[in-house]
């Protein structure tokens, strides 16, 4: 027991490592890059500026195909909405197949007293079930502010780097654990 729970510190610590990198507010992020596959995960997107001088007054988050049974965190001054549908890959929960689910989730300031100021940062919470395959998810977001919005949805071609994209989607790197050896339960 105990080597495959250091086999699985010392695997998800190097993926840290690797997939997090120096904490980036430049655009809106995950604060746990990475994430055991087939598992609930608690999705913290991080938002550190608004669109240009304005406030954001809107975030919402699109999931991507494979993250299932999401559920948003209600955020005080904030209203939360959900948008469902049919899912593009239904699912199997607790012996229930899924064929709808939620498939955006909106927090929205209530009135200019609670939008978020351009100069501050703050996070925005939901949780669900990684695929059980590992690979990367981009969740894309959209930022709204007054008048103009920042859609942060650019995905590679290929791999997992952002470099030379503008508006990159947050990336959640799912990682095999039964790979690095871990025996999970």
């Amino acid at each position: 027991m105990k080597s495959t729970f250091s086999a699985f510190s010392a695997f998800f610590a190097t993926a840290c490592a690797l997939f997090l990198g120096a904490p980036s507010f430049a655009h809106v992020v995950l604060q746990d890059g990475a994430a055991a596959a087939n598992a609930s995960y608690r999705a913290t997107f991080r938002v550190g500026h608004g669109c240009g001088d304005q406030a954001t007054t809107a975030l919402r988050v699109t999931m991507p195909v494979g993250f299932n049974g999401a559920q948003p965190m209600p955020k005080a001054g904030w209203t939360v909405s959900t948008k469902t549908g049919p899912l593009p890959a239904p699912y199997e929960s607790h012996g229930k197949k899924y064929l709808e689910g939620v498939l955006e989730i909106t927090w929205t300031a209530n009135g200019p007293d609670n939008a978020l100021p351009a100069a501050y940062y703050d996070e925005f919470v939901l949780r669900g079930t990684t695929p059980a395959n590992a690979g990367p998810l981009w969740f894309k977001v959209l930022q709204s502010c007054a008048q103009v919005a920042n859609d942060w949805a650019e995905v590679p071609e290929h791999g997992t780097s952002t470099k030379g994209l503008k508006s990159p989607a947050a990336l959640l790197e799912v990682l095999d654990v039964q790979a690095a050896g871990a025996h999970a339960h």
